[in-house]
């Protein structure tokens, strides 16, 4: 779990609900509503419910993988800010011009766990894992979910992706992958760790906190979408991201804010 909130972006967010304001002297609560990679559903959901409390503003969520969302907004969707599971969806809205300048940036960075819900299960060191022992592994889909494609790089670090090629349960997004799990449908499967833990601490089950170098950092990126370019919320909303609290619940829930 790595990266940085930035200081320069968060100083041109505060710029522009300062620009906003000063255009708009008779400020009123709006609606807001955004995309958000469903791996991120526990942390958006307390951070709206803070945000829409000090706010006044109404938030309208999306929960999906980042590959169907980043396809929605392409189409048209009415979105007005796309929190991805990575960096490259959020970078190629950018690039099409779907994007307000300068508003991109790495909000969380997640980790992947490999975990069973059954307490118990030789997972640590991924043994389990290296003696072939799972029969059924749940995963995201990796064309569609950033957390499937760090699994599959888990795999292929150690030398595992053809062996476990016809095990595989796999979920359009990273909550499906974790129910399969919970529900006995597969033994063991890569999750979020934010979706079985708190302050970064395995709650139930059994679980392997995956070492960072068997997959690429996880960096998750904001972008405020031009369709929310004329949004209050918008941007006080970003600019509520960069805040201590906003932090500390992002961090609370299994993730690197800082």
């Amino acid at each position: 779990m790595r990266l940085l909130w930035y200081f320069p972006m968060s100083k041109k967010i505060s710029l522009l609900v300062l620009l906003l304001a000063l255009g708009n002297p008779t400020l009123r609560a709006e609606e807001l509503t955004i995309a958000v990679a469903s791996n991120f559903t526990g942390a958006m959901d307390a951070l709206i419910s803070r945000f829409e409390t000090s706010s006044g503003h109404e938030v309208k969520v999306s929960y999906g993988s980042s590959g169907r969302l980043y396809a929605q907004i392409i189409n048209g969707a009415p979105f007005e800010l796309f929190f991805s599971a990575d960096q490259a969806k959020p970078q190629r809205l950018e690039q099409a011009g779907h994007v307000v300048p300068d508003s991109r940036f790495t909000y969380a960075t997640g980790a992947l766990v490999l975990w069973s819900a059954t307490p118990g299960i030789a997972l640590t060191q991924g043994e389990s894992l290296q003696t072939q022992a799972i029969s059924r592994l749940a995963i995201a889909n990796p064309r569609l979910a950033p957390y499937g494609f760090a699994a599959m790089q888990v795999l292929q670090a150690l030398d595992l992706e053809d062996v476990y090629g016809d095990r595989l349960v796999m979920g359009e997004n990273i909550n499906q992958s974790f129910q399969f799990v919970n529900t006995g449908n597969a033994q063991a499967g890569f999750v979020a760790l934010a979706q079985v833990s708190e302050n970064g601490i395995i709650q139930r089950g059994s679980g392997w906190i995956i070492p960072d170098n068997l997959y690429a950092p996880i960096r998750q990126d904001v972008v405020l979408l031009k369709k929310g370019a004329g949004n209050q919320a918008a941007l006080e909303f970003l600019e509520f991201l960069g805040s201590d609290e906003a932090k500390s619940i992002i961090s609370r829930f299994g993730y690197n804010a800082d």
